[in-house]
């Protein structure tokens, strides 16, 4: 018999943290999920602060039309409107939100729903509305990323929906947090749209789209989890850095997502927080052909790199020296053994390597020149290759690099690192950079996929990420932050490593 799993909800009604310090932000999410909202600049550089509606300025437009389907769906998130089953706490592991509690048995998890939760067309939150929304996502072509790989069946019964896979999944409840699985009203589905203008069940109800312009949100003074404090949100799309700093500068946006670093410098100290994010700056050394083919080869290139040269040149200070995989967005990373078993450096004088990278994230290009110089330093002589990402993928996955510099998301949407060493180190991982084929670390991966969520799980990821830096398959540079905005007149937004949060229930203007 398989023992059931049962996690209780917290109450209902919460209280924000009180400031935006990384420490408090963390223990806010360890007392209770927390959602996200963004919102928009109007053109008026006098404020908003009269109507109480929040400008936000994001980075991209819309690419399928708000379906929540795609990535579209942390637009959703961040603003609050469209909500999950399940969201996740600092470290990870998941917490309630439409759904109370959840057990487990064998492949099969059955989930409780919260009571008294409305959609935005007033409409009931329904066992059978939530086993739609769930069958719809399982069914599209191409899947949520969230259920690659994964077959679920779903079943309401009363006030509970029970989600079964083909083998038992551990990390369903995780899965389920992803933006991606939002729950929505049925008159959101038409065929192969899902529309969720005033469709969601959140803080914020969406009522006005304009293509890839921008979106208009007003309070949703039912929202099952209490009082909303913002009159609504305006939101923009302004895909130019410089041009959304400029906003911030001006008085024309009150949050501002993605800050460049080279604008962050024009602005003033209280107008930014940078927040470390789960994304780490990693070369990877291509381990079956070449010269890193040689354990020691791939020990020199580590040796010679200086990524604190890159902190500080490149990114300004305004990113973390990388002591493993996984930075200081994940709090139980800093438990690292890290590398245990280093190899020992070969001579390298004279060997020609070939670096690639991309220009679409505008720093790495500057990075791959600066190794360049120091891995030159050390007797390599090194070859550029940099194009934009579309045209250097294939190129990068077929092996036609000695190395490659990527910037990684480290936690996937279920917010476990897994999936992502798996894809980037197992032997059969899809993006496997490296084309490392290692036995310890397939292993190592293989341990920390079966583990139980919680502290097991942990333990094994670590162990997992030592059995990669020992092979030396990559090499971690640094982790970024991302720089958010706000004006002096904002209170109470949200600073999420994850980036689904943005604006809360209790985000206002002062």
């Amino acid at each position: 018999m398989v023992p059931l799993r049962i996690v209780r909800a917290p109450p209902a009604r919460w209280s924000p943290p009180l400031t935006v310090s990384r420490r408090s932000l963390i223990a806010a999410a360890s007392a209770a999920p927390v959602l996200g909202l963004a919102a928009c600049f109007s053109e008026s550089p006098e404020g908003n602060g009269a109507s109480g509606r929040i400008r936000v300025a994001h980075m991209q437009p819309p690419r399928s039309g708000l379906s929540p389907l795609t990535d579209d769906a942390f637009k959703l998130s961040r603003w609050a409107t469209a909500e999950t089953l399940v969201v996740l706490d600092a470290d990870g592991d998941a917490l309630p939100w439409l759904a109370t509690e959840w057990v487990q048995d064998g492949p099969a998890w059955t989930f409780t729903l919260r009571d008294d939760v409305q959609f935005h067309d007033g409409t009931p939150l329904t066992a059978e509305a939530v086993a739609n929304s769930l069958a719809v996502a399982a069914q599209a072509a191409p899947k949520p990323r969230i259920l690659d790989g994964v077959d679920l069946t779903v079943e309401a019964n009363g006030n509970t929906v029970t989600i079964a896979t083909a083998e038992a999944d551990p990390l369903l409840p995780h899965r389920l947090s992803s933006p991606q699985l939002a729950i929505l009203a049925a008159k959101a589905y038409r065929g192969d749209i899902v529309d969720p203008v005033g469709a969601g069940t959140g803080a914020f109800v969406l009522t006005a789209v304009d293509g890839t312009v921008s979106a208009a949100l007003d309070r949703n003074d039912h929202w099952w989890g209490g009082e909303v404090e913002a009159a609504g949100i305006d939101a923009s799309f302004v895909p130019d850095g410089t041009a959304r700093a400029g906003r911030l500068r001006a008085g024309e946006a009150d949050i501002v997502e993605s800050i460049p670093v080279s604008q962050a410098g024009l602005l003033e100290e209280d107008q930014i927080t940078e927040v470390p994010m789960p994304r780490t700056c990693t070369l990877y050394l291509n381990c079956s052909g070449g010269p890193f083919s040689d354990p020691g080869v791939r020990a020199a290139a580590r040796e010679a790199i200086d990524a604190a040269a890159l902190v500080e040149g490149v990114y300004d200070g305004r990113a973390d020296l990388a002591e493993g995989l996984l930075g200081p967005a994940i709090p139980w990373a800093a438990e690292r053994a890290g590398r245990t078993e280093p190899a020992a450096a070969a001579p390298v004088a004279g060997t020609v390597i070939t670096l690639g990278t991309f220009t679409d994230r505008a720093e790495l290009p500057e990075v791959a020149q600066v190794l360049q110089q120091q891995l030159q330093d050390a007797g390599f002589t090194v070859e550029l290759d940099i194009r934009e990402y579309a045209n250097i993928e294939a190129d990068a996955l077929d092996g036609a690099f000695d190395a490659f510099l990527l910037s990684r998301a480290t936690v996937l949407d279920s917010g476990d690192p897994v999936a992502y060493m798996y894809s980037d180190f197992a032997s059969v991982g899809s993006f496997n950079l490296s084309q490392v084929s290692d036995a310890g670390v397939d292993a190592a991966l293989d341990t920390a996929s079966a583990a139980v969520p919680g502290e097991e799980r942990r333990a094994a990821v670590l162990a997992a990420e030592t059995a990669i830096l020992n092979a030396d398959a990559a090499i971690p540079l640094l982790h970024e932050r991302v720089i958010q905005g706000d004006a002096a007149t904002v209170a109470g937004s949200r600073k999420d490593p994850r980036e689904r949060e943005l604006v809360g229930p209790e985000t206002h203007l002062v």
